[in-house]
């Protein structure tokens, strides 16, 4: 049986799959020739991350297709209620990156509140003649231990993102209509580990109070961040969005960002992407990463073993 991992697969996932007696692709096919290589190639079936688009045309186009597997946690690339009712099975990894993610927020909320974004693209430049400067410049920092951390969409990565922050010393608060109350519990290393009980509150009462936002939210319509969303906010608010970028609306982000509402965004997801608009790139308040929340080897390594065993449990 062949399966074809589109936007690829971890080399252990691979050779998982491969001592059970599948055939394993790693080519990246392009979208608008990807049906005809599915057919002609007799895929059963198709692994994705976000770049390939699982959609009805596609799925119509394949009727061998068995099972399709998408390497992260959102199904939004896909159309998961018409690809079940074809009877493909549809499966994800929800929790083998989210730590991942959690880290790279917070990566941006450290590099946020001491400028490192910003530091490291001016010191190439200035820091042999202007280094004076540039310490009163970024010596200005705070802290994040003893701030709050205002959580919007409290699912697996929200939860990681939550250990972090408790482990740090930090306030967490959250927004999320499908959660009242959950018990987060952060393991350590030797064993010991320390639970929390949380509450979710309102969405406007963690605008109001929260130090820092990040959003783990699925794409949704209309924006769960806009202008009327920024006004309620503290002045000097720092923002990670490491969910989807169509979840904030960017216009209203660089107005937030040059009135001071906003002290600094950390953006790992774009609007426009993958061409994100140049006044988000270029603007000295952001850190930016190319949607990489998930990308990295330990995560890509858990979720090539999670697919390949979802397949086989499915198919063997």
């Amino acid at each position: 049986m062949r399966i074809l991992a589109n936007d690829g697969i971890s080399e252990n996932g691979k050779i998982t799959l491969e001592k059970e007696g599948f055939e394993v692709l790693t080519i990246h096919v392009a979208q608008d020739q990807l049906a005809e290589f599915i057919n002609q190639n007799k895929v059963s079936v198709l692994l994705v991350r976000s770049a390939t688009k699982v959609r009805q045309e596609l799925i119509d186009a394949c009727p061998a297709l068995k099972i399709i597997g998408r390497g992260g946690v959102g199904l939004d690339n896909i159309d998961v209620t018409y690809a079940k009712s074809k009877g493909i099975q549809v499966i994800n990894t929800p929790a083998a990156s989210s730590d991942s993610v959690a880290e790279l927020v917070f990566a941006h909320l450290f590099g946020g509140v001491r400028f490192l974004h910003d530091a490291n693209r001016n010191m190439p430049l200035e820091g042999d003649s202007k280094f004076s400067q540039l310490k009163k410049t970024y010596a200005n920092g705070t802290e994040l231990r003893g701030k709050t951390l205002g959580i919007i969409g409290f699912g697996k990565i929200g939860q990681a993102t939550a250990k972090i922050a408790l482990g740090i010393g930090m306030r967490v608060v959250f927004y999320d209509p499908k959660i009242q109350e959950i018990q987060i519990r952060i393991p350590f290393f030797d064993g010991q580990s320390v639970a929390f009980n949380l509450t979710s509150t309102s969405k406007e009462k963690l605008l109001k109070t929260s130090d820092f936002i990040t959003l783990h939210v699925p794409s949704l319509k209309p924006y769960i961040i806009g202008k009327s969303e920024f006004s309620l906010m503290k002045n000097g608010v720092g923002i990670v969005n490491a969910a989807r970028g169509e979840v904030m609306d960017e216009v209203a982000l660089v107005d937030a960002l040059e009135s001071g509402k906003v002290s600094f965004a950390g953006l790992d997801v774009y609007e426009s992407e993958p061409t994100p608009e140049i006044k988000i790139l270029m603007h000295p308040n952001i850190s930016l990463t190319p949607h990489i929340g998930g990308s990295t080897n330990d995560a890509q390594n858990r979720i090539g073993e999670e697919l390949a065993n979802q397949i086989i449990a499915l198919l063997k």
